[in-house]
């Protein structure tokens, strides 16, 4: 059923040039709040998913909710890449460090967005990047897996070995013809971002959460947390992006030992299975979203009590 339309009160924050984040509002709300920044999936935007909305009403009168727009919202996904993203998010996270020195901000993504909001913390740049006290994958879902189940593979092959030959010709940054992505996308997609969302060799920036990544791949993804940014993973139970031979709770659960293993935090409390949830939650019963903010809660809960950072 479509979304009916609706008034959403807040403030709009011009962080850089044509940037903005939208911060929800709410009456008690302090002046100088913690701040839980969203970043949303391919072709997501402000208020596209309905979720964050209540959220945001959830959070404790010390944080509030801040839903971020990039170059890559909307249709601007396949003309971005993760580091591109991610050189924005450091700019909106900078904005927001000045004008509220002192307080905590925690990166949660979205489908696509966990891309972002781990390769923040782990990726090419990482360690040059504003620091934050905590991150939250929410439907971490595989786009190459996911792509498996919507698209034909003749199609898919097809596309990747268009794009593969665009960037064998130093086209790597122009435009896909629309033949190489009929069945997926209308927007404009470059051969770069395709190979890494589609990750023929499964090696692309994108490829972050694929159920067949290497023990190593993983090492340099979850395995490279710091102790000081805890992880909360929430991975829909109904994700219907998720191939039904993908293991999800197995998935977690070796990505949680990775994190373990190399020093990080992560919250097992919270995080998991949603149970029932699907991708973003759209039309699920309010059980599955007071799930979902529940076991938020929770994390930022342990956050504000510093149960991560006893020892450091």
């Amino acid at each position: 059923m479509p979304e009916q339309p609706s008034c959403v009160d807040g403030r709009l924050h011009h962080y850089a040039p044509r940037l903005v984040a939208f911060e929800h509002s709410k009456p008690s709300t302090s002046e100088s709040p913690n701040t839980l920044i969203w970043v949303g999936g391919l072709g997501d935007g402000l208020l596209t998913v309905s979720y964050p909305t209540a959220l945001a009403q959830s959070l404790p009168c010390e944080w509030s909710l801040s839903q971020v727009l990039l170059s890559s919202s909307y249709d601007g996904w396949g003309t971005s890449s993760l580091p591109q993203d991610c050189t924005e998010l450091a700019e909106c996270i900078s904005y927001f460090q000045s004008i509220r020195p002192g307080k905590k901000i925690v990166l949660m993504g979205h489908s696509t967005g966990c891309q972002d909001a781990l390769f923040y913390l782990t990726g090419r740049g990482f360690a040059t990047r504003p620091s934050i006290q905590g991150v939250v994958l929410q439907a971490s879902v595989s786009d190459r897996e996911g792509m498996q189940g919507l698209v034909p593979k003749d199609v898919l092959d097809s596309g990747i070995n268009i794009a593969q030959d665009m960037s064998a010709a130093g086209k790597e940054d122009e435009v896909l013809p629309s033949s190489a992505t009929p069945d997926f996308t209308t927007s404009p997609v470059t051969a770069k971002r395709w190979l890494s969302l589609l990750s023929p060799s499964k090696d692309g920036d994108d490829d972050l959460f694929s159920s067949d990544l290497t023990n190593e791949q993983l090492k340099k993804s979850f395995g490279s947390l710091k102790r000081g940014s805890p992880l909360l993973i929430l991975f829909s139970g109904s994700d219907q992006f998720a191939p039904d031979w993908v293991d999800k709770k197995a998935m977690v659960k070796r990505w949680t030992g990775f994190v373990r293993d190399g020093g990080g935090s992560i919250d097992e409390e919270n995080g998991g299975i949603v149970d029932g949830a699907s991708h973003n939650l759209q039309g699920d019963p309010d059980g599955v979203v007071q799930d979902l903010l529940r076991r938020v809660n929770g994390f930022i809960g342990r956050l504000d009590t510093g149960d991560f950072t006893k020892g450091l």
